[in-house]
């Protein structure tokens, strides 16, 4: 393994500050000047860009470093973390996409409050808040991580940098300027994965040697990561897709329904290939340094590139990690507007958009606080994932359930999932059973209990209606 010298330092270092000095400048230029623009791209976003957009938001630093780095513990089957989301994203397309677009909502607590009500809509903004923040956090590791290994500075540096950044892209850009800085972000990361794909495999002399000498389970189906982690990873990765903020928002820049399915289906076809390529990279990097921590399986290739090179693929791994964070922060920035300052503060468009700003720049260096204790990416961000799908199972049953009409059900559906799923985490997951499986079947149990028993209000209802009627 090679060791850049100060000029080489210099050469990656200066690629990367012109890069972000460029797309900085973009970013002012193609800012968001009003809260229609931050929130929703005023609904004029084609098709391609959206699509690129969501799958950026599941195929950024954290599942990029997360991947590579699961794949060098556990071999190829890691790729299931990214191949759920580009089957989730048809399937999202499928079921949900023209029930949620029609409501008019940007939020998908605000799309289920259509059901449930204005209390329900609260509490899933708070259990969604709670799960993007997290996702943040290890959006945030995994970016320090590549920062880090390129800068030869501590994780903490590294983070901040990257919080520095990215908040900058998205409290000034929101949705509109976003979305257009995320194409040149995208198109970047992209090649900079599939060059570190080639050369790592120039470095093993291709799958062969790897196949021939690696352990059987670094090439099954399943690995060393197991079916019911598998299925559990399938049904987290599509759930979240049902309801994460980020994905309900730019679903809604779109002009209409047929454009939001239309990039569901761009999704797919970019998150497919990118997704075996990262759990390639991370086979590779326990092939030539079995004795690395399995953080640093994508970046420590940057380092036996020449640094012309790897200052092109350090940009793109840290364009990934900017649009991570930054959509992230986005959603997060548009949930506590949304459904907290507009309905408590009823403030005027100019009040609201100074009022995001100032709440972006919190939102956007929060994540720091809790960065050095997050060792395991994937397994942060998938137990975000089952927080998520709980949200989902809720707006699935209240679409397509009519019957379980009660917010008492809901809500007491939500809360239980949020509350059980994170200590079976925390412990975890006791007797072998992913927090996953317990996510999906908890608020369904407590809705299906809930409608066993009688709803005094809703009781109140029926007889007053049946007096007004006598």
């Amino acid at each position: 393994m090679n060791t850049f010298n100060a000029e080489d330092t210099l050469i990656i270092v200066g690629i990367v500050v012109a890069y972000i000095a460029f797309t900085t400048w973009l970013t002012w230029r193609l800012r968001s000047k009003s809260s229609g623009d931050f929130m929703e791209g005023s609904r004029a976003m084609p098709a391609l860009v959206v699509g690129i957009l969501l799958m950026s938001e599941y195929i950024g630093a954290k599942s990029t470093i997360g991947t590579a780095q699961a794949a060098f513990e556990d071999g190829f089957a890691a790729s299931w973390s990214v191949i759920g989301a580009a089957i989730g994203f048809p399937l999202f397309g499928f079921l949900l996409v023209k029930r949620i677009y029609s409501t008019g909502k940007i939020t998908i607590s605000g799309a289920i409050a259509e059901k449930y009500g204005n209390t329900t809509k609260c509490i899933i903004s708070v259990i969604m808040i709670y799960a993007l923040l997290l996702v943040n956090v290890g959006n945030y590791v995994s970016g320090a991580a590549a920062i880090a290994t390129i800068l030869k500075v501590n994780l903490p540096v590294a983070a901040f940098i990257t919080a520095i950044v990215s908040t900058f892209y998205f409290c000034f850009g929101g949705m509109k300027g976003l979305a257009w800085v995320t194409m040149l972000h995208s198109a970047l990361k992209y090649f900079g994965i599939l060059a570190i794909m080639g050369f790592a495999l120039y470095r093993t002399g291709g799958f062969t040697p790897m196949i021939e000498q690696m352990p059987d389970y670094y090439w099954t189906w399943d690995g060393n990561i197991g079916a019911s982690t598998i299925v559990a990873w399938l049904i987290g990765t599509i759930g979240s897709i049902f309801c994460t903020q980020f994905v309900i928002q730019a679903i809604s820049s779109t002009k209409d329904v047929r454009s939001a399915k239309r990039a569901t289906w761009v999704a797919f076809f970019f998150c497919l290939p990118i997704g075996l390529a990262i759990a390639v990279i991370g086979v590779a990097a326990k092939y030539l340094h079995p004795d690395i921590n399995s953080l640093y399986a994508m970046p420590i290739f940057l380092q036996d590139m020449n640094p012309w090179m790897a200052g092109i693929v350090t940009t793109s791994l840290v364009a990934s990690i900017f649009v991570s964070v930054s959509t992230v922060a986005l959603a997060i920035a548009s949930l506590v507007v949304k459904d907290f300052y507009v309905p408590y503060r009823k403030p005027t468009q100019e009040q609201e958009f100074k009022a995001t700003r100032w709440l972006s720049l919190i939102i956007g260096f929060l994540p720091l606080i809790f960065v050095l204790l997050v060792p395991e990416v994937l397994k942060l961000s998938f137990f975000t994932r089952a927080i998520r799908l709980s949200i989902s199972v809720v707006a699935v049953i209240a679409f397509y359930a009519p019957f379980f009409k009660s917010a008492r059900g809901a809500n007491a559906g939500l809360i239980g999932a949020c509350v059980v799923t994170s200590v079976w985490y925390l412990l975890g997951d006791p007797f072998g059973i992913n927090n996953m499986y317990i996510a999906l079947v908890t608020p369904a149990i407590i809705m299906a209990i809930d409608y066993l028993i009688p709803n005094r209000q809703d009781s109140k209802t029926r007889h007053g209606v049946e007096q007004r009627g006598v």
